[in-house]
């Protein structure tokens, strides 16, 4: 070997040193970097100048590891939304234990008619159930408002997330253009892999998507069950409109509500499952499938509380249609009319003192035009044995058998808890696997140790190449001065 070949191949030697400890201190600085890919310099023997050659530098990803863990992601969201839903609708509910539950006032309004009965001549007594019927009536339009409340919230989720959605889509394609224009000028593109892969991550808790590789380290998404969302340049068109407001009324059926539109037109059956999967699927099952099954339950019971207070047979004062101790508003309930009717129901003015109503009519009955016998407790024990009475209920959104109000509200009651432990039994279960896989990524990603390891090994071949340059000049100068 030359002294000039001896030379070139340290300058060679060099330059690979001073570019693998430049990928060595990036490695160590983002060592806790979220989606930041391990650099490592690919260096390869020059054939005929002999020295190193670099080749590039490669970015370290488990794909399959990867590809599972966003996949995880988009279970574990999914399954937070459903959680936190399941935890706000028990929560308005009420544990049963507790008075301030939906269980707990009913137990009031019962307490309350149970003293009336013995009393039924005390204002104070009869003033009783008023308070409680009004706080029966008031729990249930509580709950009702809370369940509209957490469809508005779903309605609005989707709405920011399908925004999320498009952004994110708009900003892998401007990525990979960036990538081929970087490839083909030999640049390193590493920093820009390390972006796409971290909004390709954050996007898949919105719904199951795959990433799959395309040519010139471009990349397009699918949707888990095949949809293509980008694979090109040009993202697939999603759009949704949000609601400000909700009432129980409102469907997607009926108009009232936007449903989510690819390529321009309204999202088909097959198009569904593009979002199965993901906090958008969780969101949409909220706003059109869970929150109204609950929302009918809870009207299916308060019209059963109106109905059997306002029969004929309970209360003689009364004709066929017209309203008992709690009315629709200030009117009769219309049976057709029953969407919604926990969020409406109230105390019947004609009992209510603070609407001009008589306390008498508790006792008299609420079409009654005399307080009649003061110690005449028939209707308000009717009352009791109504409530108290198992009967199949009217409503077809409570099914079962025949059972009491007292019945009916505690099935109700076990339904929510019942979905409650579920979900969040599920979202532990999904986090403990999201977070194993997590750390499987960590795991694969910067380890600092050996990052060190690699610099010292680094500075021992910058000190012998460096050695042979000095070695080299010697040698020159030895000969440079025989003459």
């Amino acid at each position: 070997m030359s002294i000039s070949s001896a030379i070139m191949n340290a300058v060679s030697g060099l330059t690979a040193v001073s570019r693998g400890t430049e990928v060595t201190a990036s490695n160590l600085a983002n060592a806790l970097t979220e989606g930041y890919g391990r650099r490592s310099l690919a260096l390869s023997p020059q054939t005929h100048s002999g020295g190193v050659r670099i080749d590039g530098i490669a970015r370290a990803v488990n794909a399959d590891l990867l590809r599972e863990y966003r996949l995880a992601n988009a279970g574990r969201s999914q399954a937070d939304a459903l959680s936190h839903f399941a935890v706000t609708l028990e929560t308005a509910f009420g544990d049963v234990t507790q008075t301030g539950s939906l269980l707990g006032a009913l137990s009031s309004f019962n307490t309350a008619l149970t003293q009336a009965s013995a009393r039924p001549d005390s204002d104070q007594r009869l003033m009783a159930v008023v308070d409680s019927a009004r706080n029966l009536a008031g729990k249930l339009n509580g709950i009702s408002r809370t369940i509209q409340d957490e469809r508005l919230r779903a309605d609005q989720a989707i709405a920011r997330d399908i925004e999320t959605l498009n952004k994110s889509l708009h900003e892998i394609a401007n990525l990979n253009r960036n990538i081929v224009s970087l490839a083909a000028q030999g640049q390193d593109s590493s920093a820009l892999l390390d972006a796409r892969q971290k909004i390709i991550d954050d996007l898949s808790g919105l719904v199951r998507i795959r990433e799959v590789p395309r040519e010139n380290g471009t990349v397009a998404i699918f949707s888990d069950s095949g949809f293509a969302l980008l694979d090109g340049t040009t993202p697939l068109a999603i759009d949704f409109v949000g609601v400000t407001a909700m009432t129980p009324q409102m469907t997607v059926a009926n108009g009232d509500l936007g449903q989510i539109m690819v390529g321009g037109a309204p999202m088909s059956a097959a198009h569904k499952t593009m979002f199965e999967g993901g906090r958008i699927a969780a969101n949409l099952a909220i706003r059109d499938t869970l929150a109204p099954a609950h929302q009918a339950r809870l009207d299916g019971l308060a019209r059963e509380i109106y109905d059997r207070l306002a029969d004929p047979a309970i209360d003689g004062t009364l004709a066929a249609g017209q309203p008992g101790l709690f009315s629709d508003g200030a009117s009769a309930l219309d049976p057709l009319n029953e969407v919604g009717f926990a969020g409406r129901i109230a105390l019947n003015p004609a009992a209510d003192p603070q609407a001009g109503g008589q306390l008498w009519r508790i006792r008299a009955g609420m079409s009654a035009a005399t307080p009649g016998d003061v110690g005449n407790s028939t209707l308000i024990n009717r009352m009791v044995q109504a409530f108290e009475t198992a009967r199949t209920p009217v409503s077809l959104a409570l099914s079962g058998p025949a059972r009491s109000i007292g019945g009916l509200t505690g099935g109700i009651a076990s339904i929510i808890a019942t979905e409650r432990v579920a979900a969040e039994g599920r979202l532990d279960q999904l986090q403990t696997h999201g977070n194993s896989l997590k750390q499987a990524l960590l795991a694969e990603g910067v380890d600092s140790d050996q990052e060190m390891e690699s610099l010292m090994a680094l500075e021992r071949a910058y000190a012998a190449n460096a050695k042979v340059l000095q070695t080299a000049n010697e040698m020159l100068d030895t000969i440079l001065g025989v003459k």
